[in-house]
């Protein structure tokens, strides 16, 4: 079962401030981001995670920023809404074509 700890923005960014700061301190990068996540209490994977989406969102580093991936999301939602709207309605539209045609044909 997976279980997610909500940290706010605030503890996100400042984490990630914290990394690009203290990057010099360390020998590697991975390095600096399991001694932050041990003083903030999150997983060195979570900051890893924050850290890149922050870079993406800088411009230094491709893939979709924020703004883009919720927009995205947003996206498929509405499609997956309208797919279903549009099966509802073919599905009505031949149960009633049937019965118009059960109605014509009975004496």
């Amino acid at each position: 079962m997976k279980t997610t700890t909500k940290y706010s923005p605030e503890v996100r960014e400042r984490a990630v401030r914290m990394v690009r700061e203290h990057r010099a301190e360390y020998e590697s990068e991975w390095a600096t981001m399991v001694s932050i996540a041990s003083k903030i209490g999150c997983k060195a994977e979570s900051l890893r995670l924050w850290v890149r989406q922050a870079e993406r969102d800088a411009g230094e580093r491709d893939g979709l920023t924020s703004s883009e991936r919720d927009r995205l999301k947003a996206l498929e939602r509405e499609n997956r809404e309208l797919r279903q709207a549009n099966e509802i309605l073919r599905k009505a539209s031949a149960y009633f074509a049937q019965a118009e045609l059960d109605r014509r044909f009975k004496p």
